[in-house]
């Protein structure tokens, strides 16, 4: 059996959509604040949300319309993280998911094999 690599990133899927969009926008909120992210990378937050509030949509059909801002928001948050330096992006995801000390080592895994009882 092969060893897994340790990632030095951690993060939970615990909580649902609703927990990955807020830990999200924490992100976000967060590389907009950094000194080492290019100022023309933060235009892209700003955009998305000028577009967003601005009573001209690219689709103007009621159910398209609302996926289409949905798809933009998506689109203008990857693209945003995705020209952050990356160092700085793991330095806050990190710090996001409250893992900033690296304590952990092999010893915290704990290999066990389960059994089935049946009453």
């Amino acid at each position: 059996m092969t060893e897994k690599k340790a990632s030095d990133i951690v993060v939970t899927q615990q909580g649902g959509v609703v927990k990955n969009i807020l830990n999200q926008l924490k992100l976000i909120f967060r590389l907009m604040g950094d000194r080492r992210v290019s100022v023309f990378a933060k235009l892209i937050p700003i955009g998305t949300l000028i577009y967003l509030i601005s009573p001209v949509d690219a689709v103007s059909l009621p159910i398209i319309g609302a996926v289409d801002d949905a798809a933009l928001l998506w689109l203008g948050s990857y693209v945003f993280t995705e020209l952050c330096p990356s160092d700085v992006v793991e330095e806050h995801m990190k710090a996001l998911a409250g893992n900033t000390t690296s304590h952990g080592s092999q010893d915290d895994v704990v290999d066990a094999e389960t059994t089935d009882v049946k009453e």
